[in-house]
């Protein structure tokens, strides 16, 4: 935390401290039940953690780019899906403080900075995924709004956010397709349903749920900044912000994976010795802190560079791509040096096993970013030395 400034580094202790508090004891039984946090979240609320992206004119309290990273990563080392609880709904509020307008940052950042407003994004569809342009959710103007046809899926917090981020297309027919592109600021209302709750191998507790819309009517102010077209551009930017957000949830991961493998290989003995002291067991924890400690550098190069608005889109995929890789390795090896035990789900490796490849696979597969990279390798003639 040394590039954090002494306000920002107590914050992120008061973060540690209420998860060794007050998460760690309770994530396996929440995980199991598949039981919605909502104690914990409340005390986020209290925390301010909702409002780490809003101005403080709003009521928020601002954090710099590499400080919300070092929160993430805390949440999600006593349980990621409490910073999956807070990911979409941080960038909603960055997306609102860049692109809003002012009735729409008055109508909605007050309440996001408490949490009483809680946001999500929907870009991915059912036949789309990655592929955003593919999109075929529609919101055509009937009368002075929108009227919306579409199904959004894998939405995060679907059920209990009361604002969504809607990617959509305002003119289909628009070439490129991206020009045809919006973002719609839409509530629970008439025409939109949550269809259904995906079952998901890990990410336990948060809903990701399915949405329908059906003829459902928004208002002509709705669109994100008031013009029509500037969808893709801004959820683009906001997407820089959640991929180093969800390198930092692998961050997390990782971290409370390593944390319980080197705490295990010092307590368990096999032929006469603690096992961290058999060359393969420490091989694995020596590997397995290196990449650790390289993820989280490369996640700070992508903050920092964030920061100081600089464009971060390679920086921001690197670092998705490799901590997330990096969080399924060590959350394996964990497994592996925790032996018979770590396929137990009395134990905690099993959770970050099946919450890893959630990092894989979010914000942009890992195989989409690697081509997010080479672009832009090709296009900044390399990386600088």
């Amino acid at each position: 935390m040394t590039n954090l400034s002494e306000d920002e580094q107590a914050i992120v202790e008061v973060v540690r401290d209420f998860v060794d508090r007050d998460v760690k004891p309770v994530v396996q039984d929440l995980e199991h039940a598949n039981t919605y946090p909502e104690k914990l979240i409340e005390q986020m609320k209290q925390l301010g953690i909702y409002g780490l992206a809003v101005p403080q004119e709003y009521g928020g309290s601002p954090v710099s780019i590499p400080c919300y990273a070092t929160i993430t990563a805390e949440l999600s080392r006593g349980w990621m899906s409490l910073a999956g609880a807070m990911g979409g709904h941080t960038v909603v509020a960055k997306l609102l403080t860049a692109f809003g307008t002012d009735a729409q940052k008055e109508r909605y950042l007050p309440g996001m900075a408490t949490g009483e407003i809680r946001a999500t994004m929907a870009l991915t569809e059912p036949g789309g995924g990655s592929d955003l342009q593919a999109m075929t959710t529609t919101a055509l103007r009937d009368g002075d709004g929108y009227r919306i046809n579409g199904t959004k899926t894998w939405i995060s917090n679907a059920r209990r956010s009361q604002l969504i981020a809607l990617m959509c297309k305002t003119d289909p027919a628009a070439k490129p397709a991206h020009r045809g592109v919006s973002i719609l600021l839409v509530e629970h209302g008439p025409g939109l349903t949550v269809s259904r709750d995906l079952p998901k191998l890990g990410y336990k507790g948060v809903e990701s749920c399915e949405l329908a819309f059906d003829d459902y009517r928004a208002g002509g102010d709705a669109v994100l900044g008031a013009t029509e077209g500037q969808g893709f551009a801004q959820m683009m930017t906001g997407l820089e912000t959640g991929r180093i957000q969800v390198a930092s949830r692998a961050i997390g991961v990782a971290q409370a994976a390593f944390d319980d493998a080197l705490q295990y290989a010092q307590e368990r003995e096999s032929f006469g010795q603690p096992i961290w002291k058999h060359q393969s067991i420490g091989n694995y924890l020596a590997d397995m802190a290196t990449k650790l400690t390289a993820a989280r550098q490369l996640v700070l190069l992508a903050a920092d560079r964030a920061e100081a608005g600089l464009r971060c889109d390679m920086e921001a995929g690197m670092a998705k791509l490799f901590a997330s890789e990096t969080a399924m390795q060590i959350a394996l090896d964990a497994i592996r040096i925790h032996g018979g035990y770590g396929y137990s789900t009395e134990f905690d490796v099993e959770r970050y096993f099946r919450d890893a490849p959630l990092m894989i696979v979010g914000e942009g597969t890992n195989e989409i970013l690697r081509n997010v990279i080479v672009r832009q390798l090709i296009s900044r003639g390399g990386i600088d030395a």
